[in-house]
């Protein structure tokens, strides 16, 4: 024989929605109130809470999670392949169909010699 006994009930947690609903409708009647008393007092008050919450956003630390990720470089350009350092220092850049070598100029440091290898053009062959 099965016995029937209540389902228990869990315990209900109060959402973070709910408390804020509850502090809009406050704060709303507090404002409502300033502006009942006095226009000037309820302006005054609105510029107020507003420049409070622009100066706690802004001293407000960014969390890890939502920093921008360090910077690996320069972001490859359109059509990049592959860039590769040669063992004698040389940088290789492959895009499509070339090769373009860069070797930075011993005797002075704001030159690069660019070497630019095209590879040949490949024929496709068209069936009519």
């Amino acid at each position: 024989m099965a016995t029937d006994s209540p389902p228990v009930e869990e315990p209900q947690e109060s959402s973070r929605a709910a408390g804020a609903c509850v502090l809009v409708v406050l704060c709303g009647g507090a404002l409502a109130v300033l502006f009942a008393v006095s226009d000037v007092v309820g302006v005054i008050a609105v510029w107020v809470v507003g420049a409070v919450a622009l100066w706690r956003a802004a001293r407000r630390r960014m969390s890890v999670s939502s920093a921008p990720p360090p910077s690996g470089g320069t972001a490859p350009l359109s059509g990049e392949r592959a860039v590769q350092e040669l063992a004698d220092g040389t940088t290789l850049v492959t895009r499509e169909g070339m090769s373009i070598f860069l070797v930075d100029d011993s005797t002075s440091p704001n030159r690069t010699h660019v070497r630019v290898e095209c590879a040949p053009a490949v024929e496709t062959e068209r069936t009519s």
